[in-house]
């Protein structure tokens, strides 16, 4: 990949800050060095040695930030049997096909999903991998992550409660609760980076209320803030989930999280499609994150979100397109246009604008990140920048370019993470793309067998 002490991008038509100010900027330049941002200001000076990208005709936002994904799944689009399924149907379908994954799988499956979202303006995701047969590790991700050159917040995620328990999962796909925890440490102390420039940092994320003990959880909870790490975990997701917890804990998901250290700046959970009003104002004063996945909640008919309640009542939101398996598309872009027009369903036109939904897809999962030196173009931030070429048939009478989930580009012409080029003219350059094309349809057709 291209890296260079000092990366200059010139001329850019427009620039979406997300930084204080929400400032939309013409003609202006941005100055990368070392990886951080220097300067946002016009007619910037030349000395020569620079890595100069011309974004004339070009918008320029902050890169997206991906907060809920499950990578793995990247290899199991589409499959038949669950396309018509809702979430545990769909889960019940798929579960056979993942217990048979190997490393070589997750890293396929990692780098497919990563590309396909740095295409689509990405440059921070997160992951939830869940389940670890056949000597997978969180390492097989974080390592297929630093081959694509994205910022990368994988979580060790878990499951231990089996179908001979009264869980959903097989029983060849849980774990031993010593070996999580155990694994959990490894993995946090071998991997989370805390620097401002990190380009990894790790998470703990049990995988749902319905796949592991009520122990499970609050261990979890526990050792996270000992080693000062995030949370993550499902969270009411739909109406069986809803039900479920209602069952078997007599109360709703939200008053399960609170009980169990779930609630906190230092937690996100994701879809939260059935939160009721009181555990919305729990998030609120909590500070607890959601991850809003649209296209997966209405390919899995779960329901719509309501996220201009939790927008309006102080919840910290950001968008996670989930897995390739219930979206069947890495697309953030697109995930960000859909939560502006589902939201406009629920409550009208006026319910969130496309500079609204541009703020989720940037600064709103950087902060549940706990990455705000991410998400916004502002001096000192990180140089994480989508260029977007709005000169095309896209943007083509568009009166106002800024307004680009309305009218605008769905692919990114450059993509810059920590002032290395990543995306260059629509192409990524990082990966050997044929070659691992090749790869995914040799491993697919095996899967299939």
């Amino acid at each position: 990949m291209i890296k260079k002490d000092l990366v200059v991008i010139k001329n850019a038509d427009l620039v979406i800050s997300m930084d204080e100010g929400r400032r939309i900027l013409n003609n202006h330049d941005i100055v990368i060095s070392q990886g951080e941002i220097q300067k946002v200001e016009k007619n910037t000076q030349l000395n020569g040695g620079e890595e100069i990208i011309d974004a004339a005709g070009c918008l320029v936002t902050p890169g997206l930030v991906n907060t809920h994904h499950h990578l793995f799944q990247s290899l199991t689009k589409a499959v038949p049997g669950g396309q018509n399924a809702l979430l545990f149907g769909w889960l019940q379908t798929l579960y056979p096909i993942w217990s048979r994954f190997g490393p070589e799988e997750i890293r396929i499956s990692t780098i497919l999903g990563l590309s396909e979202l740095a295409l689509s303006g990405c440059t921070m995701s997160s992951d939830h991998l869940y389940l670890f047969p056949n000597g997978i590790t969180l390492d097989d991700t974080i390592h297929a992550a630093y081959e694509v050159g994205l910022r990368f917040y994988p979580t060790r995620g878990s499951m231990s409660i089996g179908e001979s328990l009264g869980g959903l999962p097989p029983d060849n796909l849980v774990e031993k609760e010593k070996d999580i925890i155990k694994d959990c440490i490894r993995v946090v102390d071998k991997f989370n980076d805390i620097n401002a420039s990190s380009m990894i940092r790790v998470g703990l994320a049990p995988c749902s209320p319905f796949s592991v003990t009520r122990e499970l959880m609050r261990d979890t909870a526990i050792l996270a803030r000992d080693k000062g790490v995030t949370l993550h975990t499902h969270l009411a997701e739909n109406d069986e989930d809803i039900a479920y917890s209602l069952e078997k804990f007599g109360c709703r998901p939200g008053q399960y999280a609170e009980d169990l250290g779930w609630t906190g700046k230092d937690v996100w959970h994701a879809h939260c499609v059935k939160l009721d009003t009181q555990e919305i104002n729990l998030f609120a004063r909590s500070h607890t994150g959601v991850s809003h996945c649209p296209c997966s909640n209405c390919r899995l008919g779960s329901g719509i979100a309501p996220i201009r309640e939790m927008l309006s009542n102080g919840v910290n939101v950001g968008l996670g397109v989930d897995g390739s398996a219930s979206n069947d598309s890495g697309s953030l872009v697109s995930e960000a246009r859909q939560a502006m027009l589902l939201q406009r369903v629920s409550n009208g036109a006026d319910a969130m604008s496309a500079m609204d939904a541009l703020e989720l897809a940037t600064r709103g999962g950087a902060d549940i990140l706990g990455r705000p030196e991410c998400g916004r173009i502002q001096a000192g931030a990180r140089g994480d920048l989508a260029i977007w070429d709005i000169s095309g048939i896209d943007s083509a009478g568009s009166w106002d370019p800024a307004a680009m989930l309305l009218a605008g580009p769905r692919k990114v012409k450059h993509l810059i993470v920590e002032g290395r080029i990543i995306v260059s003219y629509g192409n990524l350059i990082t990966i050997n793309m044929e070659e691992v094309f090749k790869e995914a349809k040799r491993l697919v057709k095996n899967l299939q067998s």
